[in-house]
């Protein structure tokens, strides 16, 4: 009798005792050849060395029509117990003397669960079981049942406070990744819509969708993005954010080169776009890859609103971006520089509130703003109810008393104001970011070299955005290379009816998405 073996799960070992010959590397190779025994207790002897100090796993032993043991396993709190009792155990146990030359098919037979899938090793028992489905081992079967009786708690479908719209859907995903698959079913009903799943995380095993519409998306995208998930081997991936990092083409850039968001209708914008998105179970925050600079500075409303309203709200988005990122450094610049760019009256009046003030323009600057990043991230980690109140009074307080104390000047205080609230027209926080942090580099370049030195700054800036890539498609695109196709949904949002081709991206130009000929015209009349 050969008493010596090994079991391999998420590379830990496992010793247990057989009473079959087995070679120790039969089990190093891949956890799925090592199979069920036929005996329950040696099967049961190995489960339990696995889940050994794990109290909340239940090993229900019961007698299948009082013949047959069996052993019902799952983890309390993620099973549905009641179903459990309802629909396994009672029609199992309740019916005695029957005769069954096959417990395995009597069992199928028997149990009125729709989702039941076979398991034939103990890697995939310990997959089912871990997230949250009952499995079922019979003495003399090397095979068992799990049952999809899953249930854990998870948080209701609500608008996004981080991406609200005046106009549209106010639904949004979740931390439950089966919700937000179905969530773009409900969306897009065809079955060309398809879900790539994947696994990541040696102890946290997430689970992974990626999404893609074939016949629209490259399939050599979808095959770059799987290939780039599967290199990741990290112990457990907590948001989609860990990706993230790993999958970026540029990781020390300050941009984001993959569009997050927790809209559906985002998402399935994307889709339809031949675009791929990326959902991650436990995080509402789903990715979309490719993207372009200009989809970070687009929002749902541009296309929820009337044309000629979408493209004004674009062109103020494009202006306060711009303001956003190179407006204190201007100030600075021609401050301390170039005083004869201003008009005599303005020069004089901000000669007049600077003249007590100890420091130069830049360290003023530098003050302001940051003492405006401290607000604005306390009122984000602050709780909600005191949070808005603190940042708002607090931007008042601090503003008035350090002009009235003379350490900063009025018109900088309206200048770092004003760039605050240009930051909050960005749709996308993490470009927002990325602005907030470039920001400061640009300063200490126009306070050391006035205009020219902004100016080196932004070139510089510009080159690396004509650099960057997302997937392998150009971050500045349409734009750079130009496709003047694509440039009525960047420059300004043409109407709907006029956004016959979608976006080239990678692969085979599969242009057309609508008819041509939709604008509106009531002379044509009922055409059908």
């Amino acid at each position: 009798m050969v008493r010596g073996g090994y079991f391999v799960f998420n590379k830990k070992w496992f010793h247990f005792r057989s009473h079959q010959s087995r070679n120790k590397e039969q089990f190093v190779t891949k956890q799925q050849e090592y199979p069920f025994f036929m005996e329950l207790n040696q099967n049961l002897q190995i489960l339990q060395s696995v889940y050994a100090n794990c109290p909340d796993v239940i090993f229900h032993n019961f007698i299948i029509c009082g013949k047959t043991n069996a052993v019902i396993i799952y983890i309390e709190g993620m099973s549905n117990t009641e179903l459990i009792d309802q629909h396994i155990l009672a029609p199992l146990m309740l019916e005695t003397g029957v005769e069954q030359n096959n417990s395995f098919i009597y069992l199928k037979k028997k149990i009125s669960v729709s989702n039941m899938k076979e398991v034939h090793d103990f890697s995939v028992a310990i997959e089912q079981i871990s997230i949250g489905k009952p499995v079922i081992l019979i003495e003399g079967e090397k095979q068992g049942i799990s049952f999809g009786l899953a249930k854990m708690e998870k948080r209701g479908i609500e608008e996004p406070q981080a991406e609200s719209v005046v106009r549209g859907p106010r639904e949004g995903f979740t931390e439950t990744l089966a919700v937000n698959t179905s969530l773009l079913r409900r969306k897009i009903k065809s079955p060309q819509l398809k879900l790539k799943p994947l696994k990541i995380g040696r102890y946290s095993q997430t689970q992974i969708m990626i999404a893609y519409i074939e016949g629209i998306a490259d399939p050599t995208l979808i095959e770059e993005i799987t290939n780039r998930l599967k290199r990741i081997d990290i112990d457990g991936v907590l948001e989609s954010g860990y990706l993230e990092e790993f999958i970026e083409d540029s990781p020390f850039s300050p941009f984001p080169q993959l569009l997050t968001t927790e809209r559906p209708d985002v998402a399935t914008a994307a889709l339809l776009e031949g675009r791929s998105v990326i959902l991650v179970d436990g995080t509402p925050i789903s990715m979309v890859a490719p993207t372009t600079f200009f989809s970070l500075l687009q929002s749902p409303d541009d296309y929820y609103q009337r044309f000629m309203i979408g493209t004004l709200i674009r062109w103020l988005r494009y202006l306060f971006f711009s303001i956003a990122l190179v407006g204190p450094s201007t100030y600075v610049a021609v401050l301390t520089y170039h005083q004869e760019m201003l008009p005599s009256t303005l020069l004089i009046s901000i000669a007049n509130s600077r003249e007590n003030i100890p420091f130069p323009a830049l360290v003023e600057a530098l003050l302001m703003e940051i003492t405006f990043e401290a607000l604005r991230e306390a009122g984000v980690r602050l709780p909600k109810q005191v949070g808005a109140a603190v940042s708002i009074v607090g931007a008042l307080v601090v503003g008035q008393a350090a002009t009235a104390a003379g350490i900063v000047s009025s018109p900088m205080v309206m200048v770092v104001a004003i760039t605050g609230i240009a930051s909050f027209v960005i749709p996308h926080y993490t470009t927002g970011i990325a602005l907030r942090m470039l920001r400061f580099p640009l300063m200490f370049l126009a306070g050391m070299l006035g205009l020219l030195g902004l100016m080196m700054g932004v070139i510089v800036l510009f080159t690396h955005l004509c650099m960057l890539r997302s997937f392998g498609v150009p971050y500045l695109t349409p734009l750079a290379p130009m496709k003047g196709r694509d440039l009525k949904d960047v420059l300004f949002r043409a109407p709907i009816w006029k956004l016959n081709s979608r976006p080239h991206l990678t692969g085979e130009d599969k242009t057309y998405r609508q008819s041509h000929g939709q604008k509106p015209d009531p002379t044509r009349g009922d055409e059908s």
